[in-house]
């Protein structure tokens, strides 16, 4: 049955065909074909810049590289992919089906609940356990004295700073996107094929395998896509715990040996091999299409858990929740009420919360008013780029899609690099050019500015609404676009009378994730923001690497709570957008 849905009811061929000839009459190049290779140049710019290192002749830093560590990079790499991958996948999808499709105690609740560790950066989560589980801290501590052990010798307990403790905390803080995604591809499903599955006398889990997972895999492989090119761009997780990755590779040579072009040799490496995953599923999914064959308005039909059953599924959905949020927002929490080293001549102790905090409210307002911006933007490009694709799915409009959102695969202060390098050739002739002519030195008009600020936010996470975004639009039927242009609507009246409420989830899951990505990114905020314009990620990232990390919990907190609104509220917002399509 799968594969008769797959395939359209055998209708796909004509559906294609419609459509193709709608898309002859738009001509050979159209304005929407400018308009997407137009924002793909802009959004690439940096990132070709980085692409330019393959060009440059080898260092001797770089056969340096090739013959000792990146052997290494690479398989640290390909394991902490292989595992996070695993997990967000096993994570999210199972969650996802459940909290969908099943009926049990506390759905309603985990719906939301699920998402809420996206908002908690996993380099944090790093610093908590590591205090956790250290041999110093309680867990340790209270093992010995509960069964009197003495030392290391007496007892064996995992390292957390290893590759496997980098592929938990990654697992914990991605596997939403997966789940998002997988969440909104399951409330989008045709009633009518479920259903018939059902009649047909499959249980639960048959459905889920043969009918229910073939159909979210454009959802599920974009948000597969999002968390392993996120994996290969963490830094402060796999450095904090010691895994040498591309990541860490590239820090280390541009900023520790000095060599930029060894550096952007590695950039470019690291974001080959993302783009050959990417095309490498492209290519096993081949010819196939996943439309729905029947209106989402029904409510969908549920499977009733009892006993047992309710029971594990209430655990499974608990356990990411609990150990991705509230155990180390609790312990952040009690770091920030621990009463803070007070002065000789104060009379009571203040704590870590009611200490010197009077910039968060600065830092806050910065964080926010970035990302509101970023996500709107990213959002706005995602649906031009992906509806120009849809209008005109030739060889150079996919190009022209992928190398716009490869930036995703470079790391923040690559881009940033990028970005700053001709912003500052302009800048400087820009100046060059006044001088001449007025006699005035404009000095730096883009370089250091909210502006660039943002230019690097969308090269970076523009990939992450782009994917939404597709996956949405991948599953609604062409021949919608066929009864619109039969009707006279020109593709920008379809875009927006047709798709657009149909892309009401997928455009609310995207501007979620931009949102939150923004508030947690570090590096290229660190290096391009104006002149006294901190985050709160910077004032955490600062905090912490003093080692003053009960100082950190506060503005850790915040972060992790200004990314917990706009999750639940969107979360709502796609569950109520089924009953209104």
């Amino acid at each position: 049955m799968s594969r008769w849905v797959e395939e359209g009811m055998g209708e796909g061929t004509d559906y294609r065909l419609g459509l193709a000839r709608s898309r002859v009459k738009l001509g050979k190049f159209s304005g929407w074909m400018g308009l997407v290779l137009a924002i793909a140049g802009v959004i690439a710019a940096p990132v070709l810049v980085v692409l330019a290192g393959l060009l440059t002749n080898s260092t001797a830093t770089w056969n340096h590289l090739a013959a000792t560590v990146l052997p290494t990079y690479l398989a640290n790499s390909l394991g902490l992919m292989l595992g996070v991958g695993v997990g967000v996948i096993a994570i999210g999808v199972s969650t996802a089906w459940l909290v969908t499709m099943c009926r049990f105690p506390g759905r309603r609740i985990f719906e939301w609940a699920l998402l809420l560790p996206l908002a908690a950066p996993a380099y944090l989560l790093a610093y908590v356990y590591t205090e956790l589980l250290a041999y110093y801290g309680p867990v340790q501590t209270a093992l010995r004295q509960w069964f009197g052990w003495q030392d290391m010798q007496d007892y064996w307990f995992p390292n957390v700073r290893s590759l496997g403790g980098a592929i938990v905390m990654l697992t914990l803080t991605l596997y939403p996107y997966v789940y998002l995604l997988a969440r909104t591809a399951f409330l989008s499903q045709a009633v009518c094929t479920l259903e018939a599955s059902r009649s047909l006398g499959c249980s639960p889990w048959r459905s889920f395998f043969t009918i229910a997972l073939p159909l979210i895999r454009p959802a599920m492989t974009a948000g597969l896509a999002l968390v392993l090119m996120e994996t290969l761009n963490d830094f402060g997780t796999v450095q904090f715990f010691g895994v040498d990755t591309f990541t860490t590779g590239i820090y280390r040579t541009w900023f520790g040996l000095g060599d930029r072009p060894a550096a952007m040799q590695l950039s470019a490496l690291l974001l080959l091999f993302v783009l050959s995953l990417i095309g490498l599923e492209r290519w096993s999914r081949g010819q196939a299409r996943y439309y729905q064959t029947a209106n989402t308005i029904h409510q969908l039909p549920g499977y009733q858990l009892g006993s047992w059953r309710a029971i594990a599924a209430f655990l499974l959905c608990l356990l990411p929740v609990t150990v991705g949020l509230l155990i180390p927002g609790g312990a952040l929490l009690m770091m920030a009420l621990e009463p803070a080293t007070s002065n000789s001549d104060q009379d009571f102790p203040t704590t870590n919360l009611a200490g010197s905090q009077a910039q968060l409210g600065s830092f806050a307002a910065h964080s926010i008013t970035l990302a509101v911006l970023a996500a709107a933007i990213a959002v706005f490009l995602s649906v031009l780029l992906a509806y120009g694709l849809r209008l005109h799915p030739t060889r150079r409009m996919r190009l022209a899609t992928q190398v716009a959102v490869m930036g995703y695969a470079v790391p923040g202060s690559v881009i940033a690099v990028g970005i700053l390098v001709p912003l500052g050739a302009l800048d400087g002739a820009i100046s060059t050019a006044m001088r001449s002519t007025l006699g005035l030195s404009t000095g730096l008009l883009l370089s250091g500015t909210i502006a660039a600020l943002i230019y690097a936010y969308l090269v970076r996470f523009l990939a992450v609404a782009f994917s939404s975004v597709e996956a949405s639009l991948t599953g609604i039927k062409p021949s919608l676009d066929d009864a619109a242009r039969s009707l006279g609507h020109s593709p920008l009246a379809t875009l927006w009378r047709v798709h657009a409420p149909l892309l009401r989830g997928g455009v609310l899951t995207a501007a979620m994730l931009v949102f939150v990505d923004v508030m947690k990114e570090l590096p290229a905020t660190l290096i391009i923001r104006p002149f006294n314009f901190d985050t709160l990620a910077i004032r955490v990232y600062n905090l912490a690497s003093d080692e003053r990390l009960a100082e950190a919990a506060l503005p850790a907190l915040l972060i992790i709570l200004t990314g917990l609104i706009p999750v639940m509220l969107l979360s709502w917002q796609i569950a109520r957008s089924r009953h209104t399509l």
